[in-house]
């Protein structure tokens, strides 16, 4: 099959598991069954966002909805009902190296659900001390990128490169400058490892850039020895509004970049007020609708 992706897309995030049960339960081990669908019940808030927006006008064949199986397992049938695009993670939550969630079972859960687009998030530091593990996931990652395309499925790869102790420690501690200064070029770099090792990407989830030179130069690795159909979409990295903006505004006029996939940026607030009750649940959805219209407006504003 070819790669990439035609159109434009513009996906709210909510497959967080460890995190996201720390957030409504203040735990991320085991649930209790009350705890269980209390965290199920939050997933349904930010669905029912995502709803009242594409029933707001927008078109649906652009939204999407990024969700996992584990505590969302009853919104992928709602999202196709309603023609919005569904992406699903296949990675094990909260681990450094990349592994499967289901173990050599993930093909089998990929087909009950028939996402459009599978996701993994992966952490790669090109200079990482331990080269080994960045082998060890790119074989994984291979593995997948070759099930996926040998039975026409798009690939959601969403990048990560964590500084390296010695590399925040050249700029200081600090890590905007680590973002500014070093992670562009690791990230290009991280790219095209991956690229060269047979890692083949339909869709790349980019960490925010500064400046849209170095928009520009990710995305032209992404699309390098003519895969030119291969996109990226920006993510949001739980940032306050401002900085989204600031990323989505370098980005959107970018050839390769197609939109977003944002998450915590847009129901972080509304789904906390929710759950200490300053916010009823009419309302939380409603300002979840609001957040994620608006930064569409910005993205198609930039453009």
């Amino acid at each position: 099959m070819a790669l990439g992706y035609s159109g434009k897309l513009y996906i709210l995030a909510f497959d967080h598991r460890g995190s996201f049960k720390k957030t409504v339960v203040g735990s991320s081990g085991d649930l209790t069954d009350e705890q269980t669908e209390k965290v199920r019940d939050a997933k349904r808030l930010i669905f029912d966002g995502m709803v009242i927006a594409a029933e707001a006008g927008e078109d649906a064949s652009v939204l999407g909805v990024l969700v996992d199986e584990e505590f969302g397992s009853d919104i992928p049938q709602q999202a196709k009902r309603h023609g919005l695009k569904l992406a699903m993670p296949v990675e094990k939550s909260g681990q450094d190296v990349f592994d499967f969630e289901y173990g050599d079972e993930f093909g089998e859960h990929i087909e009950r659900f028939d996402p459009d687009f599978s996701k993994v998030l992966v952490r790669y530091n090109p200079d990482s001390p331990d080269p080994e593990t960045n082998v060890l996931q790119l074989q994984r990652l291979k593995r997948l990128a070759d099930w996926l395309h040998g039975r026409n499925r798009l690939f959601l790869f969403e990048l990560l490169v964590p500084a390296e102790p010695d590399q925040l420690e050249s700029v200081g501690g600090s890590t905007d400058r680590y973002d500014a200064e070093l992670r562009p070029e690791l990230m290009v770099r991280a790219i095209r490892e991956i690229q060269d090792a047979g890692v083949e990407v339909d869709i790349w989830k980019i960490e925010g850039l500064d400046s849209r030179s170095d928009c520009a130069r990710v995305a032209e690795q992404t699309r390098a020895g003519g895969r030119d159909e291969v996109v990226c979409v920006l993510l949001g990295r739980g940032a306050n509004d401002e900085k989204v903006d600031a990323w989505l505004t370098q980005a959107a006029p970018v050839d390769g970049f197609t939109g977003f996939a944002i998450g915590r940026s847009i129901w972080s607030d509304p789904l906390n007020a929710y759950l200490d009750g300053s916010l009823d649940r009419e309302k939380a959805a409603a300002k979840i609708a609001e957040n994620y219209t608006r930064f569409i407006s910005v993205y198609r504003g930039a453009e």
